[in-house]
């Protein structure tokens, strides 16, 4: 054994000497701690195929925190199959109970496994304080679904693939520049949260005067939590709409406040994330390594989503334009741009326009 792999094996063994408890003690400890409770019955926004099997799971991350997830199966699996594999999460702020529950029942409905996960302080997943997001922890989160897939008796762990929605598109991104076990990833009508914080929508903050006022706000509302010992909430989609609500907003409102989309853990639906909850992102770009990916990418948007010009900039990192030329594996990457649809179109079926026989090829074709 390497004299440094001795030296990690000895400091753990300390560690557990002092603290007077054995690997079993503490896996036991571990399991208490991350018992979740979760709704057994439907409650999603959108109908239970008869084409799939649903069931409730759980795994956890590396950080210890305990995911919940909606597993769909396809029903005609044969005895002792092993299918490919899907992890599905987003919108940022939405539950598995939205969008990602839809598109991952979709992905089954076409012969995959497919799980939509709560990531991280959302929803049914544990971490406290929730509604907290983490660009670092929610990368993990994907990778800890596909830790999950891998070792499932009926998944194919060579052919993993996962779908990020909206915020998660990045997150996703930056989880397939980390981990090769993801072969195949689709980036669906995203958002790259970290160039928003940094940036405002369309570079409109983009200053050092805009980021040192937005920090002064966090560090004051940081100093105010802690007296109060609360978390205030940064609201959600408001409500109601004001006359000179931007286009788009108007599209959230109508998925996340009306029957079409709303759900009661959605932080979007209600009182929205911390205010603090996403202030990291600031510091932490999410695609600086996005050039690096080495298997299949794809990003779907709307012709008039407003947040098209996320996924054209993150299509651009990969493919080396934005890359310092340093990208050798541009001609797997693919962007492909719905005519006519808006960023909401792509949340959910009410615009038709959801590519999911795109989707299958795609796996289909990277999967195997």
């Amino acid at each position: 054994m390497k004299r440094n792999n001795l030296l990690t094996v000895g400091i753990v063994t300390v560690a557990m000497a002092i603290a007077g408890c054995s690997t079993a003690d503490l896996q036991k400890e571990k399991t208490d701690m991350t018992k979740l409770t979760m709704t057994q019955e439907w409650d999603k926004v959108f109908p239970l195929s008869d084409k799939v099997e649903h069931h409730k799971v759980t795994f956890h991350n590396r950080f210890g925190i305990e995911l919940a997830a909606d597993m769909y199966t396809p029903k005609d699996v044969k005895e002792g199959e092993q299918l490919s594999a899907i992890a599905v999460c987003g919108p940022f702020g939405a539950v598995k109970e939205q969008s990602s529950g839809l598109y991952a029942q979709h992905m089954a409905e076409r012969g995959f496994l497919a799980i939509a996960f709560d990531p991280s302080f959302t929803g049914e997943s544990g971490g406290e304080p929730q509604r907290m997001a983490s660009p670092d922890i929610n990368t993990e989160d994907f990778l800890a679904a596909v830790d999950f897939l891998s070792v499932q008796p009926n998944v194919a762990p060579e052919r993993i693939g996962i779908i990020g929605i909206c915020g998660w598109g990045g997150m996703a991104i930056n989880a397939a520049a980390l981990d090769p076990r993801i072969k195949a990833t689709v980036a669906s009508t995203m958002y790259d949260m970290s160039k928003i914080a940094r940036e405002g929508y369309f570079g409109s903050a983009d200053s050092r005067e805009a980021r040192d006022e937005q920090r002064r706000l966090w560090a004051a509302q940081r100093t105010e939590d802690y007296r109060t010992g609360s978390y205030k909430r940064g609201g959600g989609v408001i409500d109601p709409l004001p006359d000179d609500a931007p286009w788009f907003v108007k599209d959230y409102h109508a998925y996340y406040k009306c029957p079409r989309g709303y759900h009661e853990r959605s932080g979007n639906s209600t009182d929205g994330w911390n205010v603090t909850g996403t202030m990291s992102f600031i510091n932490q770009p999410l695609l600086d390594m996005a050039c690096e990916i080495g298997n299949p990418v794809l990003i779907i948007h709307g012709e008039k989503a407003h947040s098209r010009y996320f996924g054209e900039y993150a299509f651009e990192k990969m493919t080396g334009k934005k890359c310092d030329g340093k990208s050798m594996t541009s001609g797997n990457k693919e962007i492909m741009i719905i005519p006519g649809a808006s960023h909401v179109d792509l949340y959910d079926d009410v615009a038709g326009v959801i590519p999911y026989d795109k989707l299958e090829q795609f796996f289909r074709s990277n999967l195997k």
